[in-house]
Formats: C-alpha cells, sequence, structure tokens
C-alpha cells in the first residue's frame, strides 16, 4: 500500500547523516547511503505529506499552542497502541526528546547527583548528564550468550547510595535493541521507588515493536511507579519527523509537571512547533497502517542481515532485534582496535553506521547499523562489506 522502495535521496542535501559521511570519508563513491542516525531512508507517509499542505492553507505561523485534537490524538494513540491510559493534564509538550532530557535532569536532580545509567547507551544521555554538571554513575549490562540484561545486584547498590537520585532508563533499549520485560520493569521500578530514585524513561522507539514481542510502558507497572517517573515519547522516530522536534513528555506527578514547565520557561522555551504538533496528530490518527507496513520492512531487514551474517560471516553476530530499527552486530571476533574497525567500514566496505564505542566502552568491538531503509540498500551494503572482509579480514 505505501512506498518503502524510494530511497528520498534529496534529503542527503541538509542532512546530518550524509554530512557525516563525506566529513569521515570526502572520496566515499556515489550512490552510498548511511546507517548511523537514527532516522529514516523512508518517504513520509503520504497523509503526514497531504496533511501538512492543507494546514498550511488556511493558517498562519503565529505563536502557537498545542491544540485540544493533538491532546486526544496522544491520549488515543497510547491507549490503542500501547494500553496506557492518561490524561491531558499529565502530557507536557516539548520541542524533543533530547532537550527534555535536560529539562528533567534540572527539574529532579541539583549539582553534583549522580545519574545512573544502563551501558552501552544513547550518547546524549551521558552528555547532559556532564553539561547539567551532574555525575554519571555507569551500570554495564550483562552480556552473554543469552543477550543483555539488566546487573540487578549493581543496580541496587548504585540506587542504595543516597547521592545518586535518578535513572535515566531506555525502553526498548538503544542501541542493543532490547524491550524489557514486564517483570524486568517492575524490578527495576521497585528498587528506584525503595531508594528515592526518579526515573526518566526514554520511549522514543516504543512504537517500534518487532513482531511478536509484547512492549509495556514502564508507567503501567503501577500507581506508585506512575508518580516516580517521567515518560518521554514522540512521533518523530516512528513516522521519521526529527526535524519537527515535537515530542510529548508525560509527568503523572504534577510536582515535578510544574516543574518541567518551569525549566522550559527558565530556558525561553514555552512555546510549541506548529507543524510538529499538526505532524503528531495527524500521525496517530491517520498513520497506522504506514507503521505497521514499515515494521514489516525493518523485520525483514532485520532477517535479511542475520541470515547473510550466518551464511557469509559466522564470525559476525547480529544481536535479536526486540525494538527500535537499530541493528547492533557483534565484530569483536575480528579482534580489530575501535579505530581498526572504523577504518575498516569507512574507508574499506564504505558503510557509515555508529561506532560501538560511542555508546561507552562496554559497547567497544559493536557496529549500530540503521535499518530503517529500503532493502536494496541493506542488500547492497551487506555485499560491499563481505567483499571487504575477503579482502582485507580473512585474505
Amino acid at each position: 500500500m505505501y512506498d518503502f522502495v524510494t530511497n528520498p535521496v534529496s534529503s542527503a542535501k541538509s542532512s546530518y547523516k550524509y554530512k557525516d559521511m563525506y566529513d569521515r570519508n570526502p572520496d566515499v563513491p556515489e550512490g552510498i547511503v548511511p546507517l548511523s542516525i537514527a532516522d529514516m531512508e523512508f518517504i513520509i507517509a503520504p497523509e503526514i505529506r497531504e496533511g501538512i499542505g492543507k494546514y498550511l492553507a488556511d493558517r498562519t505561523l503565529g505563536y502557537t499552542f498545542a491544540s485540544e485534537e493533538y491532546y486526544e490524538a496522544v491520549i488515543e494513540w497510547m491507549q490503542k497502541r500501547h494500553s496506557y491510559h492518561l490524561e491531558k493534564e499529565w502530557i507536557a509538550p516539548s520541542d524533543g526528546v533530547v532537550t527534555a532530557l535536560g529539562d528533567l535532569i534540572l527539574s529532579v536532580t541539583k549539582p553534583g547527583d549522580g545519574v545512573i545509567v544502563f551501558s552501552p547507551s544513547y550518547r546524549p544521555f551521558r552528555i547532559a548528564v556532564d553539561v547539567k554538571n551532574r555525575k554519571l554513575v555507569d551500570i554495564p549490562l550483562i552480556f552473554d550468550e543469552d543477550g543483555y540484561r539488566i546487573d540487578f545486584d549493581a543496580f541496587e547498590e548504585a540506587a542504595k547510595e543516597t547521592a545518586n537520585t535518578l535513572l535515566i532508563f531506555c525502553n526498548p533499549h538503544n542501541p542493543v535493541g532490547r524491550v524489557w520485560t514486564k517483570e524486568e520493569l517492575q524490578r527495576v521500578c521497585d528498587i528506584c521507588l525503595a531508594n528515592g530514585v526518579f526515573i526518566i524513561d526514554d520511549e522514543i522507539h516504543n512504537d517500534l515493536i518487532m513482531p511478536g514481542i509484547t512492549h509495556t510502558v514502564m508507567s503501567t507497572v503501577s500507581e506508585e511507579a506512575s508518580m516516580n517517573m517521567a515518560v518521554c515519547t514522540a512521533p518523530s522516530k516512528t513516522f521519521n519527523l526529527s526535524a519537527l522536534q515535537t515530542s510529548n513528555i508525560i509527568i503523572r506527578n504534577p510536582d515535578v509537571r510544574d516543574r518541567f514547565v518551569s525549566s522550559r520557561l527558565d530556558g525561553f522555551r514555552s512555546g510549541t512547533n506548529a507543524l510538529g504538533m499538526e505532524a503528531c496528530r495527524i500521525a496517530y490518527s491517520s498513520c497506522e497502517k504506514w507503521l505497521d507496513e514499515c515494521i514489516a520492512v525493518i523485520a525483514s531487514n532485520a532477517m535479511y542481515v542475520k541470515d547473510f551474517f550466518a551464511k557469509n560471516m559466522p564470525e559476525i553476530k547480529a544481536l535479536p532485534l526486540e525494538g527500535t530499527y537499530l541493528l547492533w552486530c557483534d565484530f569483536r571476533a575480528w579482534r580489530l582496535s575501535d579505530k581498526e574497525l572504523e577504518d575498516f567500514m569507512v574507508k574499506k566496505a564504505y558503510i557509515f553506521a555508529d561506532e560501538g564505542y560511542v555508546f561507552g566502552s562496554s559497547g567497544s568491538g559493536f557496529e549500530r547499523l540503521n535499518l530503517a531503509c529500503p532493502e536494496n540498500v541493506i542488500r547492497d551494503t551487506m555485499e560491499r562489506l563481505l567483499r571487504a572482509r575477503n579482502k582485507y579480514i580473512y585474505k
């Protein structure tokens, strides 16, 4: 029904992803598509494109507040897609999850407080902690033959330290692709509640759940837990709307919500993005079928990469993709340093992924591949990888 074959290369003119590719290797051949920064190489859903056109036809773009229709769309989407009931007053629109992350850190911690993060972790988590003059408390995830899991013993010990007052949690987890079970979420919440640790629950990828996997919004595990967290959601990853800088920050606790809004006001950021609000409303109201088809393409791409590795490069492992469109791949069998692996990918295979080490030391030897692109892009990438591997790694 929808076009997930055409690659909208026109976006390359002002895309961070393409700029980063040419900065890293100015001699990259024509036609290479980078698989790094988490935005999609798909054409925007036609309902959004046409809906924004109609919106602009009879509107001015003056100062704008969130409409009732926007709130209704967010509430209905969360209920329908996630069985998550929320009230209008819990929603605090913001200009992106990353900016909201900084505002929330200011709202619930004080300078010098410890902020717990499970690594490998999304780089802006660590940057935000540093920029806001807080102390990073890194708890590496346990990685074994069964995949990734939380080190609850280490986490509980860190939570007991009175200086550690915040956990930044990611569900689904970026970059490893885990969708945490309800039992895991409950245990995390119980530890935080017992030790006075607030939770920032980053669920920006929570719509991108692979077939057969069940996702639970963390706030739904208990009434008490829902008052001890901020749930960060957005249409940006789901529908490739990052440039419109719109997020739905859900904070049930009124005191925390007031502090969050005040923090935004202190930064002179009280307004909302009119086009972002409207695109969010359209996406949640009219684009569920587009999303379902998109997820099917991503799941197919993940299976293709996994099978390709098993057949042609069995020493390389693609971790099971439960959520997000970001495939975490283990290249440690090649025994290359981070610099050597990066040089191989960028200069020999012409593959521009996100290097594992940028997600923390526990990501060393891994690569994160963006699968939100047409199948032919994935096939071409894998063939280049195989040719370079056979030429330079296994000569």
